[in-house]
């Protein structure tokens, strides 16, 4: 938790100097590092981003423990990185940045406060 908690700080630091596809990119990085911790809890390890978001449905929407919405954040960062960062043509606008690190930290929120619930975290 303690990367994706990294990559979020480091999204805020590129959104205030106004760098909004790369704000998307790590707020990404920082719901995808979490992802990667709530999978160990479940003895699991994606093997690709892809495989990142279908273990998190599988393990965590379906079962209840995350609400869909946390799933559809999962999948929108992920679109929206793929996009700033592979697309030549790409438009990632403040209130594209502003949206990604809004779902970002609610994601990590989620995940930290499941984590402790779990006992998996203590700090």
């Amino acid at each position: 938790m303690e990367k994706a908690r990294g990559k979020l700080r480091v999204a805020e630091k590129l959104y205030q100097d106004g760098e909004y596809e790369d704000t998307v990119s790590r707020a990404y990085y920082a719901a995808f590092h979490a992802t990667q911790a709530l999978l160990l809890t479940e003895g699991q390890k994606a093997e690709s981003h892809k495989g990142a978001i279908t273990l998190f449905s599988l393990f965590f929407v379906k079962t209840g423990k995350f609400e869909k919405n946390f799933g559809k954040y999962l999948s929108n960062l992920k679109d929206d990185r793929e996009s700033s960062d592979y697309e030549v043509f790409s438009f990632i606008d403040q209130e594209t940045a502003k949206t990604a690190l809004q779902e970002a930290r609610a994601f990590l929120e989620k995940a930290e406060e499941y984590l402790k619930e779990t006992g998996m975290q203590t700090d």
